[in-house]
């Protein structure tokens, strides 16, 4: 099954020489996550979202609406694409919806980031 895994990236020097870089393997479903995670926090309000998180611990649903100052339904849709690309994990205690930091997927992305500063 090596069509589910990218091995090598090909990579153009400065001087134009093209060479073959190992790489660390990844499956088709890590890249997936990877590519996700870098595009939900591409946006100034999730990036907000995420850091009141992580101050907090945990926020309301309805909380997310004060501080970003956005619609309900706009507020819905950042958390779900937050959500879908995994890097939160929301709860419901009642009436309440609660998110979190997901710290794993975190430390998946970190890892995969730490890659690049060992080059």
């Amino acid at each position: 099954m090596e069509d589910n895994k990218i091995t090598k990236m090909f990579l153009q020097s400065h001087n134009g020489s093209i060479f073959a870089a190992e790489m660390t393997t990844l499956k088709r479903a890590d890249t997936g996550f990877i590519e996700k995670a870098m595009a939900a926090v591409a946006d100034p309000y999730r990036m907000s979202i995420l850091h009141e998180i992580l101050e907090k611990g945990s926020l309301r649903c309805c909380d997310v609406v004060s501080l970003t100052g956005l619609s309900q339904p706009t507020c819905s849709h950042h958390i779900k694409l937050l959500s879908d690309s995994e890097l939160i994990e929301c709860r419901k205690e009642g009436r309440n919806n609660f998110i979190t930091i997901n710290r794993e997927n975190f430390k998946k992305l970190g890892s995969y980031f730490e890659k690049f500063s060992n080059v």
